[in-house]
């Protein structure tokens, strides 16, 4: 397993993060569907006995449920193995599943609170604002996380999906440890703005859904997204209905044959190619069983050569044609 150090912080994170938002389960609007939690215990436990040592979670993930089985993981790890766990705030419940956004300072400091209790921990390692929504309220949310770091009960603090101009408005209240924005071969968007500001800025990058919610992962088919849970998200992503879906599994076949002369797993390449970036300190890599973390902890190991990468950008480009023959990519809202 590499490692690489987050931003400013001296935190040296394994470049495979272990991501809990499918965990969470099915009852609120982002969910992935039911879940098992001992599965989802023992996919977390397993992952540390892997070398992966951090686990990113949120809130509102099943509204508390991902925290919940973090905490079950966590006691069930000797305490010289334990994790860094990062976690955040600004999505609160509104009741039958639906969320809602607030940055509000005593709304973050109830959700701190309510997140230190369901982790069973005195101390978060990275508390990060999940949105930047609403707008108005991002420099009220930064200073409280600031407030709660001088406290003790954060020890670093940072930030997701915020575009530059909002990193910049925040950088002069406290410089930004990190920023987690969704950065895959399927998900670009980074790399025009908020990659290249993080590396001049030292801010660390933990990219999530490196695998393109499982996409990328080379065992989707359309049989398979046709039988998805009425409670998963993913059956209202664009991406994972027509025209995108047809188009992005042939990207994925095209990607197959590249994983299979430098014989790694699809997963593998996917993730190797998120981290081929400096900028990036990890990839966050979601799993609900130790099986899945099991098959894709071997790309903390990985590295892609040059005419890999250079492979891979043809067939990028291929898929970039043929989105734009079908009017362009719709842009999911995670």
């Amino acid at each position: 397993m590499q490692f690489r150090t987050l931003g400013p912080s001296g935190l040296k994170l394994s470049v495979i993060g272990l991501g809990t938002w499918a965990i969470g389960g099915g009852d609120w609007k982002f969910g992935w569907g039911d879940q098992d939690e001992a599965s989802a215990v023992n996919a977390i436990v397993r992952a540390v006995e892997l070398g992966i040592n951090w686990i990113d979670t949120a809130a509102v993930y099943g509204e508390g449920r991902s925290e919940e089985h973090v905490a079950k993981a966590l006691a069930a790890i000797p305490l010289a193995d334990r994790p860094l766990v990062a976690t955040k705030c600004g999505r609160v419940p509104k009741g039958n599943g639906e969320i809602g956004c607030c940055l509000k300072r005593e709304s973050v400091i109830a959700e701190c609170e309510a997140s230190l209790r369901r982790l069973k921990t005195d101390f978060i390692d990275l508390y990060q604002m999940h949105w930047p929504e609403p707008d108005s309220e991002i420099e009220e949310g930064w200073q409280t996380l600031v407030d709660l770091k001088q406290q003790g009960k954060v020890r670093h603090i940072g930030v997701s999906n915020h575009s530059v101009s909002q990193l910049k408005r925040l950088q002069p209240i406290h410089p930004v440890t990190s920023q987690q924005p969704p950065y895959s071969m399927i998900a670009r968007d980074a790399e025009a703005e908020i990659i290249p500001y993080c590396g001049q800025q030292n801010i660390g990058i933990v990219c999530y859904s490196p695998m393109g919610k499982g996409l990328l992962t080379g065992t989707f088919t359309a049989e398979r997204v046709a039988a998805l849970s009425s409670k998963d998200h993913r059956t209202r992503d664009p991406r994972f209905q027509s025209p995108q879906l047809e188009i992005n599994l042939a990207f994925v076949q095209s990607l197959t044959a590249l994983a299979k002369r430098l014989g790694w797993s699809v997963a593998d390449v996917a993730i190797a190619w998120t981290l081929r970036r400096p900028e990036v300190t990890s990839a966050i890599v979601g799993a609900r069983s130790p099986a899945q973390i099991e098959q894709t902890v071997s790309a903390g190991d990985r590295v892609l050569d040059a005419s890999s990468i250079q492979a891979i950008t043809t067939i990028l480009e291929e898929r970039d044609r043929q989105l734009a023959a079908v009017g362009g990519a719709a842009k999911p809202r995670v």
